[in-house]
């Protein structure tokens, strides 16, 4: 399987953009999410709730220690160099997440999505999903210089001491 993993997500003014990180499930994990849904109603209910899944066996051995580190995401510095990304912003969201995101979709693509934002370091895997759009949509309504020197310090504190996302 390629190293590299790429995706669609939503980027500013709701363009479609191709993101790229380090493979980190197994390289047919949306085939794989589709049958474990079909299967099993309290995996659809937890995925279609939050966006993820708390013990997602689609993550590889190599996969759980690059999102340990945040390791996943560096790839994502080539969208801040195209011009797609920027350092700090919202989530690059799904386009199949865009329903979900209700009325703050609006202000979420006034932004281009970040390698790191409010939700990375306001609980990161612990934040359901209307909790994230919250958090974007304060990240659009609140932009600051000094908010997005407040997000890089302590996404850096999270990835020194391992704080990161599993």
């Amino acid at each position: 399987a390629p190293v590299l993993f790429k995706q669609v997500r939503i980027g500013e003014n709701g363009e479609s953009i191709t993101i790229y990180k380090y493979r980190s499930m197994v390289p047919n994990a949306e085939a794989v999410l589709e049958k474990m849904m079909a299967e099993d109603p309290k995996i659809k209910e937890e995925y279609l709730t939050n966006k993820k899944l708390e013990k997602d066996p689609r993550i590889t051995k190599v996969g759980c220690f690059l999102r340990k580190t945040s390791l996943d995401e560096f790839p994502q510095f080539f969208n801040v160099l195209i011009g797609e990304m920027s350092l700090v912003g919202p989530r690059p969201y799904l386009p199949r997440e865009q329903a979900d995101m209700g009325f703050y979709y609006d202000s979420i693509i006034q932004c281009k999505p970040g390698i790191t934002g409010m939700w990375q370091t306001h609980g990161r895997s612990d934040v359901s999903f209307e909790q994230r759009c919250k958090l974007d949509d304060y990240y659009f309504k609140n932009y600051s210089i000094w908010l997005d020197f407040t997000i890089l310090f302590k996404t850096l504190k999270s990835v020194i001491y391992k704080e990161g996302a599993v």
